[in-house]
Parts: C-alpha cells; sequence; structure tokens
C-alpha cells in the first residue's frame, strides 16, 4: 500500500485518468496519462467535434430561414464530421476524458436538439401540442441514449457490444431517419408527407428505435466475402455520385435499407447468442468427468 493521498498512486499519479472513457460507441477503452491540459494532438479531434456541433446547430439556423435543404445537409455534415473524429483521437493516441464528455454533448445537441427543432419548423407546429411533445420525445429520447451509452463506459460486460452489434439506433443514425419525410417532400414535393400527424408519428417511433434494447448493425458486424469487396467498393462509389445527383431520393434509398436490415441485425444477434450459450454446454458434454465426479463415465462402444 501506498501512503499517498487518496485516488493516486505511489508515484503521484492520479488514479481517476488512467483509463478515459470512449469518444464513441465504437471506440475500446485507452489508457490515457494524467495531463494538466490538453495535449497537442487532442486539439484536432476535439476541434472536429466542435465543428460537428456547430454544423448541427447551423440546421436550425437554416429552419429558421425555410431553407430546408440546407438545414437537413448541416445535420448530415455533422453526422460525418462526428464519425470521424473519434477514428483520429485514436490514431493520434488522443483520447480524453475532455474529448469523450464533449462528443456526447455535441451529439446530442446535432443529433437531438437540432432535428427535433427542424422538424417542428418544418411540419410539427402544425400540431401546436402533440407536435411539440414529439419533438421533445425525440430530443430526450437522444439524451437518454447517450447517457446510456456513457453509463456503460467502464462496464466490462457488454452482450451486444462484445459480438460486434450495437444497441438500439445510434444517435446519427437516428436523427437521419427522423429526417426521411423530409427527403420525401424535397424530392417529390408532395405536401402528403409534410402532415404533421404522420411526422409526429415517425419520429415517435426513430425516438423509440433510439433507447431500445434491440441489438442493430455496425460497421463491425458487416464482413463482406471477399469475393463481394470489388463490387462493394464499386457500388460506394456509385453510392457517392448518386449523393451528387439525386440527394434526396438516395437519402430515402439509404434509409429504407437500414431500416431493412434492423431486422437481419436481430436475427444474427439471436443466432449468435444461441451459439454462445450452447458451446459451454456442448463443452461440458464432451469433456469426461474427473475421477472425482459422482457421474457414471459414458460407456464405449
Amino acid at each position: 500500500m501506498s501512503g499517498g493521498r487518496p485516488g493516486y498512486d505511489a508515484h503521484g499519479e492520479n488514479e481517476a485518468w488512467r483509463v478515459g472513457p470512449k469518444a464513441s460507441e465504437h471506440d475500446d477503452r485507452q489508457p490515457t496519462r494524467p495531463s494538466r491540459g490538453l495535449a497537442m494532438r487532442a486539439v484536432l479531434p476535439n476541434a472536429i467535434t466542435a465543428a460537428a456541433l456547430c454544423s448541427g446547430l447551423t440546421g436550425i439556423r437554416f429552419a429558421i430561414d425555410g431553407v430546408w435543404g440546407m438545414a437537413v445537409t448541416a445535420v448530415i455534415l455533422a453526422g460525418l464530421l462526428d464519425g470521424i473524429d473519434g477514428r483520429i483521437a485514436r490514431l493520434l493516441k488522443a483520447q480524453s476524458r475532455f474529448g469523450a464528455e464533449l462528443d456526447s454533448l455535441a451529439d446530442s445537441l446535432s443529433f437531438g436538439v437540432a432535428p427535433a427543432l427542424i422538424l417542428f419548423l418544418w411540419s410539427l407546429q402544425g400540431l401546436p401540442r402533440f407536435g411539440w411533445f414529439a419533438a421533445l420525445a425525440f430530443a430526450i429520447c437522444c439524451a437518454l441514449r447517450l447517457a446510456r451509452f456513457n453509463a456503460r463506459i467502464d462496464v466490462a460486460e457488454q452482450p451486444h457490444k462484445s459480438v460486434g452489434f450495437l444497441t438500439g439506433v445510434p444517435a446519427p443514425v437516428g436523427a437521419g431517419l427522423a429526417f426521411l419525410p423530409l427527403y420525401l417532400w424535397l424530392a417529390s414535393g408532395e405536401e402528403l408527407f409534410r402532415t404533421p400527424l404522420a411526422v409526429a408519428l415517425w419520429i415517435t417511433v426513430i425516438a423509440a428505435l433510439m433507447i431500445s434494447n434491440l441489438a442493430t448493425l455496425s460497421w463491425t458486424s458487416l464482413r463482406p466475402h471477399a469475393t463481394v469487396r470489388l463490387g462493394a467498393i464499386g457500388l460506394a462509389g456509385l453510392l457517392f455520385a448518386a449523393l451528387l445527383t439525386e440527394p434526396w431520393w438516395t437519402l430515402v434509398a439509404l434509409s429504407l435499407v437500414y431500416l431493412g436490415l434492423m431486422p437481419l441485425g436481430v436475427v444474427r444477434y439471436a443466432r449468435i447468442r444461441r451459439l454462445r450459450t450452447a458451446a459451454p454446454a456442448t463443452a461440458r458434454a464432451a469433456d469426461p468427468p474427473g475421477p472425482g465426479s459422482d457421474e457414471p463415465a459414458p460407456l464405449g462402444k
């Protein structure tokens, strides 16, 4: 035992800084060195997180001006920036508690508050009461999802994550799915997709999916066969071209594909869970009883 202050080791280092939280749902816990402030290499990923926050909030400004396409684009850009800040932090070995907390706050505003306000200004204000409650439900569920993720950071046993799945719909994906009626309206011009009641019910469903316990697919669970990898690269190129030429219909297609893959994630996780449950029982059945066991040894043929 060391005779130092509580919370500090024998070398005087703060033990609370030994393991920093993850910056995103795909990160692993990494040991971090104690420091008096942000290292220079930590500035870049945190600057990207701040840019994602500003992009999401700027979407609200575009919505106030009625520029709906730019409002959606700003939130999507925030999602793209959110997808790279954690990876850059790992690449630079710049993960920190500060970055993780900033990332969670930025996600809550960019993917919870911003989409809720944009959809309210676009459609939900036609239902002054129920529409506002639906927007609040979406923002709150996004915050609850992020709080649940932060609470599980130091939990060693996470059944979904241990086999490459996520729990519920991620916040950036939830924001993208919530915009599906807006995509359809921008692509077709049909006012039917702007119906306040339909939009309110839709974002309520997406809010429930974000805080659900459903196993959803993650990048680590998507492993294309070697024979189709070249085709996947070509498809990614075509997808990028489609986003440039027909962005709204392409986003509609991506949203429908993700929703269609959700049952596949549930089925795949259930199968993996059954195999994991059956493996110990199979191992016990295959091992002969030891000398001190009360079970009779199996008879030979």
